[in-house]
């Protein structure tokens, strides 16, 4: 490091004005150096799955059992292990399962002092390589000062053996053994997983992502990589008018217009009075709707809501094509494609007929043009969505914790893939006049995005909110990684081969080394223990998530229900700790009231990445280049206070 120059050297004394209290820090860091690297836990496209989700979260996909079979895996049966581990996952639900099987009191008490004290030493186990001050910051406020007595002393002490004993007593004979396990559960958890990567696709499909976001709201550590269907809803959550029929179009389609009427208070009384009034005599049989079986008269409902917004969806995707020839996506204008005369669609030179004829509000002469009552629709939907405070808040934690990619501790996180050409080069993406490839690319996009929610200018605030439905559904986009998103094809063409979307090259190179290495190089990693890591593309069954020798790390294997036909599990997560990397396969997460009757877990097979020779420390981590860095500085400062250059202020 430079030698700093005297303002910031004035400015560093004004937080250590003596040096005394320099050095004091200086020895803080330097101790913190040498700790356990803490545990990363990554997990990707979830989908809505909340139920899932949460469950991985609580277990910290088998790191919190890991734990508890490090305290007590030679003295305690697998039963006793189990039982221990669904109490730290579900507390509440665990005591109360509890009270009903075990009436007597006395034996109530038992069991309460019992988990108790076997809680107590998993969290001495798990808070053991932290400072004392961030377990202190991570213990309940309510029950900091005694939880920190019961587990910062040596309770086999003889002179406080009783004192601890009487402790455990007071709480169970006081009432309040039932919040204190629930206290002590979070702090094992809390303490578990130091740091939660997200890496994309929270929304769309499943039924929770507004419980998901609310969870992560209140997260201790994480951040988030933004996946296709984040940028989707960020677009729509800005008034992007296609992604707001996108968005719709989906919850429809899997039957889930409940996230958006009870989750976020969006209105869809106009849509649903449109559908009915424009579709009502018409089967909509091309706009089939899934998830979970509804009455039928629901499921018509969603199906007429389905077409609706999926009409309009065509048109403003045209629209948005015309509007900006810059993005090269003539081939998405697909109204203007049909001949009305027919009804056939012009695809690649030839002509298809379409499933659907029945196309009331589509004008011949201007296809792509709303009707009066659907620019009705999307005004109310835009400003429900744009007004929502709910998902405001949703965003502005995409916004604060979100990016398109990220690089930490010898990682490169990303969602979907790196636009590249057939022979392992960066591919040129044109974005606004102005070229771009591989890291520009990136955060040429992230500087759009934001730009979309702050910008005050108008014209640039509109090139923000446009280029979220771009990143959404281009081939060039780093999120996507397709030719096409074929939506309008699998609804109204029957043959199947407009219907293939096509993957971009970057999928053919995931094992080609040199490529790796390239991406890693430009976004400034190198070196043996450096990876890829990223999910959008479901691992199927039969493949290997891990690709290039282990350099890189496809963790998706279909958290979603609607995937686990094709991958066969229910998803694949990473734990990377101080000892190494591991990927965790999930078999499908059954229910909350499952795994607490039976202590039933979901972590299946664990496969070991990379296994490190020594312990990594702190030292050997980001944060560790960082303290380094401060060290330096304050030693620089304390050489200025002994050389007589800087006065201490007592």
């Amino acid at each position: 490091m430079e030698q700093l120059d005297r303002r910031y050297l004035e400015r560093l004394a004004q937080l250590y004005p003596t040096i005394a209290k320099a050095s004091t820090e200086i020895i803080n860091l330097s101790s913190i150096l040498n700790l356990p690297k803490g545990t990363e836990h990554f997990i990707t496209d979830i989908h809505g799955e909340y139920e899932a989700f949460s469950h991985v979260l609580r277990n910290g996909s088998g790191a919190v059992k890991k734990k508890i079979g490090e305290v007590y895996g030679h003295t305690l049966p697998e039963k006793d292990i189990k039982e221990l581990a669904t109490l730290v996952y579900y507390p509440r639900e665990k005591i109360e399962l509890v009270k009903k099987e075990i009436t007597d009191e006395e034996e109530l008490n038992d069991w309460y002092k019992v988990m108790l004290y076997r809680l107590i030493e998993v969290c001495k186990h798990t808070s053991s390589k932290y400072t004392r001050s961030k377990v202190r910051k991570a213990m309940p406020e309510d029950f900091r000062y005694v939880i920190e007595e019961l587990i910062t002393e040596k309770a086999d002490i003889a002179d406080k053996e009783a004192y601890y004993e009487e402790i455990i007593n007071t709480i169970i004979r006081i009432g309040n053994a039932d919040n204190f396990i629930k206290a002590l559960s979070r702090l094992v958890r809390r303490l578990v997983v130091d740091h939660l990567h997200i890496l994309g696709d929270i929304y769309d499909r499943g039924y929770g992502p507004d419980e998901i976001m609310d969870t992560l709201m209140a997260y201790h550590s994480l951040d988030i990589q933004w996946g296709n269907h984040d940028i989707e809803w960020m677009g729509a959550a800005c008034g992007q008018l296609a992604c707001i029929a996108n968005v719709v179009r989906i919850q429809a389609r899997y039957g889930n217009l409940d996230i958006l009427e009870e989750g976020y208070g969006i209105n869809l009384i106009p849509l649903a009075q449109f559908a009915v009034n424009t579709y009502g005599d018409d089967p909509c049989t091309c706009f089939q709707t899934k998830g979970e079986e509804k009455a039928r008269s629901e499921k018509d409902m969603d199906m007429r809501i389905h077409k609706a917004i999926s009409i309009i969806q065509f048109k403003l995707e045209g629209q948005l094509v015309r509007r900006r020839p810059e993005y090269n996506m003539e081939d998405r204008d697909l109204l203007s494609r049909i001949d009305f005369d027919t009804m056939k669609i012009e695809q690649n030179g030839k002509y298809y007929d379409l499933l659907d004829k029945n196309l009331p509000t589509v004008d011949p002469a201007d296809p792509n043009r709303l009707s009066p009552e659907e620019a009705y629709v999307m005004e109310r939907l835009q400003s429900a969505f744009m007004n929502c405070r709910r998902l405001q808040e949703h965003m502005q934690l995409l916004l604060q914790k979100g990016e398109l990619y990220t690089v930490t501790n010898g990682n490169l996180l990303f969602h979907g893939c790196v636009p590249m050409t057939e022979d392992g080069n960066f591919k040129e993406v044109e974005i606004y006049g102005k070229k771009y490839k591989g890291k520009a690319l990136y955060d040429c996009l992230d500087a759009l995005v934001r730009r979309a929610f702050f910008a005050v200018d108008p014209v640039r605030k509109e090139e923000g909110r446009d280029i979220m439905w771009w990143i959404w559904c281009n081939k060039d986009s780093p999120l996507f990684g397709k030719e096409k998103m074929a939506t309008f094809e699998r609804c109204m063409i029957a043959e199947k081969e407009t219907h293939n979307e096509g993957k971009t090259p970057y999928y053919q190179l995931l094992d080609d080394k040199e490529v790796i290495e390239k991406i890693l190089r430009e976004f400034g990693l190198e070196g043996e223990h450096t990876h890829i890591i990223n999910g959008h593309v479901p691992v199927k069954r039969g493949q290997s998530p891990t690709k290039c020798g282990g350099k890189l790390l496809v963790i998706d294997g279909g958290f979603s229900k609607a995937y686990q036909g094709t991958t066969g599990i229910a998803g694949y997560t990473l734990i990377y700790n101080s000892w190494g990397m591991r990927l965790v396969a999930h078999e499908p997460f059954t229910s909350k009231e499952d795994a607490v009757m039976t202590g039933r877990d979901i972590h299946s097979d664990k496969v070991a990445v990379e296994k490190f020779q020594t312990r990594q420390t702190i030292g050997d981590t980001d944060i560790g280049i960082k303290l380094k860095d401060e060290i330096e500085e304050l030693e620089q400062l304390l050489a200025a206070y002994r050389s007589g250059e800087l006065v201490e202020k007592r």
